[in-house]
């Protein structure tokens, strides 16, 4: 789809086959065609993982349903990641206000409080909360215990911007159309769309992983 495009309904383009309806890719199971499920960038973009690392990226939006629904897979699948591979999550922000999701991640990186990354995405899609505009998001964070006035001065600081920008030049360099999407190792990428499903297309990264071991 054409991220100019980009809106709430369309968000996650990727889902409708993304969990739990197979489509024929993932019928076909066996090694992951190039250019069918999964795609090589033209222009590689440097990991920030160490040179003996293979770097895993999630591009994600909060308010994506879809990412919420794939999110108990991906921590089932990452708590069986060999030592060797660093997963890595990007929020996307496809336009203008998406970014304050953004900053919101990065936010609760910087203080430390990323377990209650779930906890965003039950807010937004269980309790139906918006937390897409700042006094929304620092209500929630007071009602979770944070210190509401260090998160504000995290959420508005020059290295949580600087963050947010680096995830976008992200998005953009693993030409990452809609979520969820995985990228690896600064070379490979596929989303469900691709592969057929987000189930897939996990099966899809741990081959790609084993490719950029070769690489490296």
């Amino acid at each position: 789809m054409n991220r100019r495009e980009f809106s709430a309904g369309a968000a996650c383009l990727l889902a409708t086959t993304a969990l739990g309806l197979p489509g024929a890719l993932w019928a076909q199971g066996g090694r992951p065609r190039e250019g069918a499920e999964y795609l090589p960038l033209q222009k590689r973009v440097n990991p920030e993982a160490p040179p003996d690392k293979v770097e895993v990226i999630e591009f994600f939006w909060y308010s994506c349903p879809h990412c919420n629904a794939f999110e108990p897979a991906l921590e089932a699948w990452i708590k069986k990641l060999p030592s060797d591979v660093v997963i890595k999550r990007v929020p996307v922000a496809f336009r203008d206000d998406f970014a304050p999701q953004q900053r919101l991640y990065y936010s609760l990186e910087a203080m430390g409080k990323l377990e209650l990354h779930g906890k965003v995405f039950q807010a937004i899609h269980v309790e139906k909360l918006a937390l897409n505009r700042e006094e929304l998001i620092m209500d929630w964070i007071a009602r979770q215990g944070l210190d509401k006035v260090k998160f504000k001065e995290l959420y508005n600081s020059f290295s949580v911007a600087t963050k947010t920008r680096r995830a976008t030049q992200l998005q953009d360099a693993y030409g990452v159309q809609g979520v969820p999407a995985i990228g690896v190792a600064g070379r490979f990428y596929t989303d469900g769309t691709l592969a057929g499903n987000m189930d897939r297309a996990l099966q899809v990264t741990d081959y790609l992983i084993g490719e950029a071991r070769k690489l490296r």
